[in-house]
This record gives C-alpha cells, structure tokens and sequence, in this order.
C-alpha cells in the first residue's frame, strides 16, 4: 500500500481543520470590523460571538478531538507497516463523516443530523482501533 494512498484521508482531514479554521477567522474577523463584537467581550474567550462565528469556532475546536486518535492511528499505522485496504477504506468512512458533521455544524446545524454523522465516524474510528489494538496484541499481519 503505497504512502500516498494511505496518508490521503489524513490530508483531507487536515485541510477541512484548516477550511473551518479560516471560516471561523473571517466570521470572526468580519464581526470585530463591523462593530458587533468588541475585544473586551471576548477577550478570556467568554461566548460572545454572533451565532454564525460561533458555529464556526465549535466546529474547528471539534476537529481536535477524535480527529486527534485519527492521527495517531494513521501514523501508528504506517510506522508499523499495518496500513492496508481496510484501513484505507475505514479511513476514507472516518473523514467523509467529518465533512458532513462539520458541513451541518457550520450550516443548518441540525444536532440530530450531526450527531448521527459523529456517532458514525466515533464507531468507525473505535473499529479501526480495535482493529489496530488485535493486530498488534495477537502478532497479527
């Protein structure tokens, strides 16, 4: 399995982390310029940004939670030699369902609907570590 093929979903991850980060910053940015949010409202990070900064601010600050065990396991992986098909393949499950959670968290944010889209990637990524846990354990190739 080439590296290539295997650090692709990684890279897509990062670049959905960086895409909301720089929506947050111009939600953000936008409302500080316009007057409707003051430095000294959010200055110990108090929640006193207008809804839309706020949606993108909680979606960047999810992407470093169970993205975080993603990474480690991709990197894991590779230095272990156990990245194959099924990993790819499971990856590839773990990261569209972040684009579709963070896409409803920035949108419609529907918690039903993101909720759903998080419990799917959260019971993906657990398979691909238990997968990983056995693997390793049980000297398994």
């Amino acid at each position: 399995m080439s590296i290539q093929f295997v650090l692709l979903p990684l890279f897509v991850e990062v670049l959905l982390t960086f895409g909301v980060m720089f929506g947050m910053m111009y939600f953000r940015t936008s409302t500080l310029q316009r007057g409707e949010t003051r430095f000294e409202d959010i200055a110990l990070r108090e929640p006193n940004w207008p809804i839309r900064a706020t949606k993108f601010g909680y979606a960047f600050a999810n992407q470093f939670e169970l993205p975080v065990l993603f990474y480690v396991l991709t990197i894991l992986e590779i230095i272990t030699r156990h990245a194959d098909l099924l990993f790819v393949l499971l990856a590839w499950i773990f990261v569209v369902m972040r684009v579709l959670q963070a896409a409803v968290h920035v949108t419609s944010n529907n918690v039903r609907v993101r909720g759903g889209f998080y419990g799917v990637g959260a019971i993906i990524l657990f398979i691909m570590w238990v997968i990983y846990i056995l693997r390793i354990v049980l000297a398994l190739p």
